[in-house]
């Protein structure tokens, strides 16, 4: 009697494999959408990448032998380095304090006499020259900016921002001074800085907690060409630092 055959097992269906995907793909959509850009920590960002390379320097060059493990040196600098980051706890995080700033600022950011903003630096409010000063001059319109110069000294001096450094930056379009108060753009723009910083100290902030800065017109925002590039140009940026930057 001929001996049959064994029937070989059918193979297991890949079918499951295209759900999986469709989850992880929404998965992956969901955490997009809950990402905030402004919560990160340019601070804590920066040891974690630091982190990283070293991770990678002892995968490449392991100091033991059999190249089984890494070095203890290395791994315990890793270690270190998340362990030592900045907590949210602490407050060091701008995150909240940009979201701070947007909510109270709102009228003046509608209005366009304030713009926040962030970068390298840490948390930016940008402030209308034509609401501070009037053309070439670095004497401040107090009677029109009042209101705003004491609500950012109250901001300035909230407990969020304990501890944190803070620098104003005066900025000129391209356009030469004339008159002989001001040699150039220079000293006009680092006169206005100046002047920020004696109105909020006399509202009540710690001027030991800011420096001051003249770029001139070494930093525009947008082309001198135009009119209106140039009324954007002329600003002051007064700067909440990053840890980084103090």
């Amino acid at each position: 009697m001929a001996k049959k055959e064994k029937k070989e097992p059918d193979k297991p269906s890949t079918a499951w494999q295209g759900t999986y995907g469709d989850m992880i793909t929404l998965m992956l959509c969901f955490f997009v959408m809950l990402y905030d850009p402004n919560e990160v920590d340019t601070a804590a960002l920066s040891q974690i990448q630091a982190s990283i390379s070293i991770q990678a320097e002892s995968i490449e060059s392991p100091t033991t032998s059999g190249g089984q493990s890494m070095a203890v040196g290395r791994l315990a600098d890793l270690g270190n380095n998340v362990t030592s980051m900045p907590s949210v706890d602490k407050g060091r995080s701008l995150g909240q304090v940009k979201k701070k700033a947007v909510s109270l600022f709102a009228p003046e950011i509608n209005s366009a006499k304030i713009t926040i903003s962030s970068d390298e630096r840490g948390l930016v409010i940008s402030l209308a020259s034509e609401l501070l000063f009037n053309e070439g001059s670095a004497d401040l319109n107090i009677d029109e900016t009042r209101d705003i110069l004491v609500k950012l000294s109250n901001f300035f001096q909230d407990s969020e921002l304990k501890n944190r450094r803070f620098r104003i930056e005066g900025h000129t379009d391209s356009t030469p001074v004339s008159g002989d108060v001001f040699p150039s753009n220079w000293e006009l723009s680092a006169t206005r800085a100046a002047n920020v910083l004696h109105y909020l100290a006399d509202f009540g902030v710690d001027e030991n907690s800011f420096s001051i800065a003249g770029y001139a017109d070494t930093r525009p925002m947008f082309s001198n060409k135009t009119k209106e590039g140039q009324a954007y140009n002329r600003r002051v940026d007064i700067v909440i630092l990053d840890e980084g930057h103090f």
